[in-house]
């Protein structure tokens, strides 16, 4: 292991008091430049920071702060990635990384980004960024306290610019550049309406191939670059390698349910945003206090303020709302100048941009970056004279992720917090929201291109034909409040209203299981309670299997272990958990057997580009074969064919009694430390948490995607957050594995068991509810 070093740099500097005083053993006190007053800093007892400051810069500039204190490791490997500068610590093989994440920097006018957000955005981001910087300075007087992962990856961490609050762009939850790509390969294989097994449309839709545009000539690494761009820090003894695309469900749910419907006559505000996991968590709790400044919930540590929660007056809490933001545009190039594409009639020169990319033991790199109008260029084919470049809305002003939401941090109203959402950029979303004078609302947001001539779904020429013409703000989005219902339920089902449903907006959501189950559940609840909210939360029955249960009932077979199989299936209540043994059976048939089977069946020409099935496509064609099979016969045949393999695969993989199978033997959640493939065994031990046996999967409120070779979760519930508005110490809330990115703090880990049973923490707010959980004190004094 490498010995730490100091950290070199001037700036806002912080220094720790040697001996505390006034709190307890081992709470220190930190001098911080750059404060205008004391900070008191409650650490409780489930890892919450909460911070007391007497004016909104202090708060910012502590929230900083004690985000590097937390989780520096992360946010700075964040950094480095978002900004091109992982070779410069990592060594040679991240050159390549970086030279593709370059290519997707914000790399236009400041002033123009700042004005985007809130209008003190900037200097927000200024003191969360001097924060950091502090607490860097503090390392350098205290290089024994630097987290034990730089020293094993032998760097230290870099101070912050506030500009890279906003420029880093490719963290960002991406939309449907990839799914254009597999259709065009669909297309070329089968035909484009083969695709619609693989991604049905809503609303309906049978998309054409864009005029100009072959599929077949689009090279099978055409997002080789973008996908590098994208893609987190991947180590393997301290080299890169390439991340496995695994599939997964980018996901959420939400629901408000008005004081009509629950048991206090208040609102309940519910939230589980879903992502990938790992150690340290995606998302961090936080509790920011100052005039005029009131606010507690989650964000992402490496950015300002709370995107998730409430601050005293109303709460708000986010899916995403899967609208179209991307193309991937073609250009024939100048064969005597492949820097000179074709545009409408005549070349036009593609912008070059030279920088330079530092390598750690080398000498410096010069690469190029190349833009077309449309964005940057990550693919050339020289043997066809063809490029292809991205265009996405996230690199438009006002587009980083999550940053928008200190426009909303001090809404007051349903008003206010609706035109802090009319700029909304990214990542696209549906928020629900909920005050304290019972109002209950929803309000969509994202920046949504308006298309001319074509609709998204496939590749299109870059010669002028396919552009676009501005952009749909928030103001032409649909919004509710305080519906009949009693009630709003978004899990990124589609869910346009009629009359926006020509905007071309997109055609690619998520499919509606989790939101029918959300729905069904609420809807026959007349006394809902913060208890209600988290069992729905937790809640693992698979509408999927409920449907297809009801396809076997009329199914039978002469073989032993195909009846065992059908049994056991038909006297199962749907319900995922990890102790089922039905459960176990019914996601390995329905992931590796009867999805790719129906593939097989009705597209077989496409067979070997479409990994798996759409599985509402699929539940429709099995209820009512016909278009993609030819009649119940040869359904009935696919069904219990695709049983008898799945069987067989889990008595070869469980054993043979399948009174023993469980779902959570084969399904787990493993909580793998950012840099733990350049670990040694001793030290994964130390930073991984897991393997956690898991229910649930893709389709369930719970929600728990997988990868199929091993089970793995690659995606699902982040943080889940329960709101009693008004009454907001009986909130409830749950990280996992845990709050603090130090393996050595309690508080690394200890939620994780939490997190799997489906228990909560309360979020405490008022300063005596935080009191009566304060497990440690800290004060942040100016230097």
């Amino acid at each position: 292991m490498a010995t730490a070093v100091g950290i070199a740099g001037a700036g806002v500097m912080a220094t720790a008091d040697a001996t505390p005083s006034g709190s307890a053993a081992g709470d220190p006190h930190y001098r911080v430049r750059g404060l205008r007053a004391s900070v008191e800093l409650i650490e409780d007892r489930y890892g919450v920071p909460h911070l007391y400051a007497t004016s909104e810069d202090d708060v910012f500039l502590a929230q900083g702060f004690n985000a590097a204190r937390q989780r520096l490791f992360q946010i700075d490997l964040w950094r480095r990635r978002g900004l091109g500068q992982l070779a410069e610590v990592l060594g040679p093989d991240y050159a390549e990384q970086d030279h593709a994440t370059r290519l997707f920097l914000y790399r236009g006018d400041m002033d123009v980004e700042w004005a985007r957000y809130a209008k003190d955005a900037q200097r927000i981001a200024t003191q969360f960024t001097a924060g950091i910087n502090a607490y860097l300075d503090w390392l350098d007087e205290h290089p024994e306290k630097l987290p034990p992962e730089f020293g094993i990856l032998d760097y230290v961490p870099a101070r912050w610019e506030p500009e890279d609050v906003v420029r880093i762009r490719s963290h960002g939850l991406t939309r449907n550049l990839t799914s254009e790509v597999k259709r065009a390969k669909v297309a070329c294989a089968a035909g484009v309406d083969a695709d619609l097994v693989r991604q049905g449309l809503q609303p309906d839709r049978r998309t054409t191939v864009p005029d100009g545009f072959d599929p077949c000539a689009m090279p099978a690494d055409v997002l080789e670059v973008f996908e590098l761009a994208t893609q987190e820090v991947e180590f393997t003894n301290g080299a890169i390698t390439r991340a496995l695309r695994d599939a997964t469900t980018e996901g959420s749910n939400n629901w408000v349910i008005g004081g009509q419907r629950t048991a206090t006559g208040r609102p309940i505000l519910a939230n589980d945003p879903h992502r990938a996991y790992s150690a340290s968590s995606l998302r961090y709790i936080a509790h920011l206090s100052a005039p005029g400044l009131d606010v507690i919930g989650a964000g992402e540590p490496a950015l300002p303020g709370i995107s998730i929660g409430h601050n005293g007056t109303i709460a708000f809490g986010l899916t995403i709302f899967p609208m179209d933001q991307e193309d991937l545009y073609v250009y024939q190039l100048d064969p005597a100048d492949h820097t000179r594409y074709r545009y409408r009639d005549g070349w036009e020169s593609m912008t070059i941009l030279r920088e330079k990319v530092a390598v750690r033991d080398e000498a410096e790199r010069t690469v190029e970056l190349a833009f077309t109008r449309h964005g940057p260029v990550i693919r050339v084919d020289e043997h066809r004279n063809l490029a292809y470049a991205v265009r996405t809305g996230w690199l438009e002003p006002g587009m980083s992720p999550y940053f928008g939401s200190v426009s909303y941090l001090r809404a007051r109203d349903f008003d206010e917090f609706t035109q802090s959402m009319r700029n909304w950029g990214a990542p696209t979303e549906n928020q629900v929201y909920a005050d304290v004078k019972g109002n209950i609302g929803w309000v969509p947001g994202g920046l949504a291109p308006k298309r001319v001539g074509y609709d998204g779904l496939l590749p299109v020429p870059g010669d002028g034909r396919y552009e676009w013409n501005g952009f749909y703000s928030g103001d032409d989005l649909p919004r509710q409040l305080n519906p009949a219902a009693g009630f709003i339920a978004t899990a990124n089902q589609f869910n346009l209203p009629p009359e926006y449903q020509d905007k071309g907006l997109g055609f690619e959501w998520a499919n509606p299981f989790r939101h029918q189950r959300i729905v069904e559940v609420l809807s026959r609840q007349k006394k809902h309670s913060v208890a209600d909210s988290a069992a729905l939360q937790n809640d693992q029955l698979s509408i999927p299997a409920r449907r297809l249960i009801a396809l076997l009932s009329d199914l039978d077979s002469g073989e032993s272990d195909l009846r065992r199989a059908l049994r056991l299936l038909r006297g199962w209540d749907a319900v995922e958990a990890a102790d089922s043994n039905a459960a176990a059976l019914f996601e390995v048939w329905l992931s590796k057997h009867l999805g790719p089977g129906f593939v097989r069946a009705a597209v077989p020409k496409a067979a070997e580009v479409i990994e798996d099935a759409d599985t509402l496509v699929l539940l429709g064609e099995l209820e009512k074969p016909g278009r993609w099979l030819p009649d119940a016969a040869a359904r009935d045949r696919l069904l219990l064919d695709t049983l008898r393999s799945a069987y067989a695969e889990v008595q070869e993989v469980l054993g043979r009694g399948e009174g023993n199978w469980r779902w959570g033997e084969l399904h787990h959640s493993f909580f793998g430390h950012l840099a733990s493939g350049a670990f040694d065994d001793s030290d994964r031990a130390r930073f991984n948490v897991g393997p956690l046996p898991r229910g649930g999967s893709p389709d369930t409120v719970n929600q728990s995607s997988y990868r199929t070779k091993d089970f793995r979760q690659t995606n699902g519930p982040s943080f889940r957050m329960v709101l009693d508005v008004g009454n907001w110490d009986s909130s409830i809330a749950v990280n996992t594995p845990g709050q603090s990115g130090d393996p050595d703090d309690p508080h690394y880990r200890d939620l994780a068991e939490s997190w799997r049973t489906g228990k909560y923490f309360p979020l405490a707010y008022s300063r005596a509810a935080v009191e009566k959980i304060a497990e440690r004190r800290m004060l942040l004094l100016p230097a």
